[in-house]
Order: C-alpha cells, then sequence, then structure tokens
C-alpha cells in the first residue's frame, strides 16, 4: 500500500541492522545533501559502516576478526585451506 497523507510512513526498527523505511523516501543529511530513493522500501544504514552510505551493504553483518589471527592471514581473505570439523 502506498503512503498516503491518511496514512504516516512506517518505519521499521532492528537492534543490529539498517532502518527499514516504506518508500519512497528522501534523506537529507547532515551537510543537507539530499539522496532520494523510489523504491518501495529501503534499508537506510545506522552503523555508518556502509559503502553506499546512506544506505545499507549488509556491512554491519561482518564480524570482528577472532583472536589470534592477523589481517593477512589467507583463510580470512578465502584464499587458502580451512579446518572442518566433523
Amino acid at each position: 500500500m502506498p503512503n498516503t497523507p491518511e496514512r504516516p510512513r512506517r518505519v521499521h526498527v532492528q537492534r543490529d541492522g539498517p532502518l527499514l523505511i516504506e518508500g519512497p523516501v528522501e534523506v537529507v543529511d547532515e551537510d543537507g545533501e539530499m539522496t532520494v530513493s523510489g523504491r518501495f522500501t529501503v534499508a537506510v544504514c545506522t552503523c555508518r559502516r556502509s559503502r553506499i552510505f546512506p544506505w545499507c551493504d549488509a556491512s554491519h553483518r561482518r564480524r570482528d576478526k577472532p583472536p589470534g589471527r592477523s589481517a593477512g592471514d589467507a583463510t580470512e581473505q578465502g584464499r587458502g585451506k580451512r579446518d572442518v570439523a566433523s
């Protein structure tokens, strides 16, 4: 159902995710720059990790590195074998 003056815009808040807003929307950032999306529902980033901010790109799903692993570890970059427990 499209947004109408009789029906307020609905925003879905998620604990560890983006704000889901029924579109279309105009997002104005702190510098006054406006970004527009005409999609039916848009995901607005709340973690500020998104490469396409203000829109969410699921960067909030990235996890911290496990202890004892370095940034150059081949398995962390997807190159190399992983031990799989039986």
